[in-house]
């Protein structure tokens, strides 16, 4: 799988990662999900969770998988970081129109 980088700001959530497993990586293999969390060892549930989308991609999860995918581990981080903040940004979104962003002038002040 090639990794490619989007520049223009999203107006629909990113994917979740476990979606592009489980449409692109696992369905293209022709893999059980048992099969795939015995090859990733892992519990089955675990990676169920992760393919409904429930769960997040961690650290350890994204060396697994870039692993077995032969894509690395800092894809399927990256694909986590822009679903989890998207997600939170907007869930956030009045709470951060309410703080104001601080000026440059107020960095250089001597002390």
């Amino acid at each position: 799988m090639e990794e490619y980088l989007v520049r223009r700001p999203l107006k629909r959530p990113p994917i979740h990662p476990g979606e592009i497993l489980r449409e692109d990586v696992i369905k293209n293999l022709n893999l059980s999900i048992d099969e795939t969390s015995k090859r990733l060892g892992v519990s089955r549930q675990k990676l169920q969770r992760i393919l409904d989308c429930t769960h997040p991609i961690t650290t350890e999860m994204a060396l697994r998988i870039g692993k077995f995918a032969g894509n690395g581990p800092g894809l399927w981080l990256r694909m986590q970081q822009a679903y989890d903040l998207w997600s939170v940004e907007n869930k956030m979104a009045d709470e951060l129109s309410k703080i104001e962003t601080v000026s440059l002038k107020y960095a250089t002040q001597s002390y």
